[in-house]
C-alpha cells in the first residue's frame, strides 16, 4: 500500500504502519499518532454479513455530491484493496498531503462534482489508476491469490477516516459511507473510542454470534518517522 499510495501521488511525509495489536500499548506506541485513516481486511463472516444486508436494505447507491466524505462505489473487480487506499487518501486529514498535479489530485478534483454512479465509471476508465494498481499488484512476499480464490477467501477492505468530527466506515461494496459516531477532537481513528465504533464494533458482533473467525489485518496511516 505504501508503494500504490506513493505512485498515485501521497507526499512521502506519510507512510503506513502495520498494526499488531488493539490493545497492547506498547505495541500501539510504534504507531506514530495522530492516524490518519485504518485499512482493515475481514473476512465476511455470517454474523457481518446479516448485519450488512440489514443495514443496506432497500437503500439507493448514496454518498455523491455535497457530502462531506468522497465515496467510491467499486465496479473493478479484485480492486477493492485500491478502492480502500483511495478511501483512506482522499478523506479526513490525510487529504491536505496530496501532491499536486498526481493522480490523486486529479481523481479528486474531477470526482468531486459526480454522482456514485460516474465516480464509479471514473475509476473504470481511469487507465492511470489501473497502472498504478496493477504495478504493485504482485510486491511483496506472499503470492497474490487468483481472482477464483479471492472470491471464495470473502475478504473485504474497509477504510475508516475521521471527518467533520465523525467516524466514517468506508467500503466500495455499500451501497453508502457510514457515519459511525462522534469522535472527541483528540481522537484519532485507532482511539479506544474510534476502535469501539468500528473495527471492534464488528469483531464484538462476530463474538457475540457465538462465531470463532476473528481473523483481520489492519494497517494504519500516519507521519512517516523522522518527518
Amino acid at each position: 500500500m505504501n508503494a500504490l499510495a506513493k505512485k498515485l501521488g501521497l507526499e512521502p511525509t506519510l507512510r503506513f504502519y502495520d498494526v499488531y495489536s488493539l490493545d497492547d500499548e506498547e505495541l500501539l506506541a510504534l504507531i506514530p499518532r495522530p492516524v490518519y485513516a485504518l485499512l482493515v481486511i475481514l473476512p465476511l463472516t455470517r454474523a457481518w454479513d446479516e448485519e450488512r444486508r440489514r443495514e443496506d436494505e432497500g437503500r439507493e447507491k448514496e454518498g455523491g455530491v455535497g457530502g462531506p466524505i468522497l465515496y467510491f462505489p467499486q465496479t473493478i473487480g479484485h480492486a477493492c484493496g485500491s478502492i480502500g487506499l483511495l478511501h483512506c487518501l482522499l478523506n479526513g486529514p490525510a487529504k491536505a498531503h496530496i501532491l499536486p498535479n498526481s493522480i490523486l489530485a486529479r481523481i479528486r478534483e474531477t470526482a468531486n462534482p459526480l454522482d456514485v454512479n460516474a465516480r464509479a465509471q471514473l475509476l473504470y476508465e481511469d487507465r492511470e489508476f489501473e497502472d498504478a494498481h496493477q504495478s504493485v499488484a504482485e510486491l511483496g512476499d506472499t503470492r497474490a491469490p487468483s481472482a477464483e480464490d479471492g472470491d471464495r477467501l470473502g475478504q473485504h477492505f474497509v477504510a475508516f477516516v475521521k471527518e467533520d468530527g465523525r467516524l466514517w466506515e468506508l467500503e466500495g461494496n455499500r451501497k453508502r459511507p457510514l457515519d459511525r459516531g462522534a469522535l472527541a477532537e483528540e481522537d484519532d481513528v485507532l482511539s479506544p473510542r474510534a476502535l469501539a465504533l468500528g473495527l471492534k464494533r464488528v469483531i464484538d458482533l462476530e463474538l457475540r454470534s457465538g462465531g470463532g473467525d476473528l481473523r483481520f489485518s489492519c494497517i494504519a496511516l500516519a507521519k512517516a518517522e523522522g518527518v
